[in-house]
């Protein structure tokens, strides 16, 4: 299924599943790049940290990303 979400410099992980991330913000924050968005703010929540491992490790190997550090 696909679901259509506004392009903005932010972005809430939170309804996300953790196999639907990686994707997710391939296609997001390449989007924000058209944009011409030079921060995007990824929101990935706290509980166990599953979905910021994945996060961080995205971000950590994507040519989109210059540098990134948490809030």
């Amino acid at each position: 299924m696909v679901v259509r979400i506004p392009i903005e410099d932010w972005i809430d992980l939170h309804t996300f599943s953790p196999k639907e991330i990686t994707p997710l913000l391939e296609d997001y924050l390449t989007e924000c790049q058209k944009k011409g968005f030079s921060e995007v703010r990824i929101i990935h929540g706290k509980g166990k940290g599953v979905q910021r491992k994945i996060v961080h490790s995205f971000l950590e190997k994507s040519p989109l990303i210059e540098s990134f550090q948490d809030a």
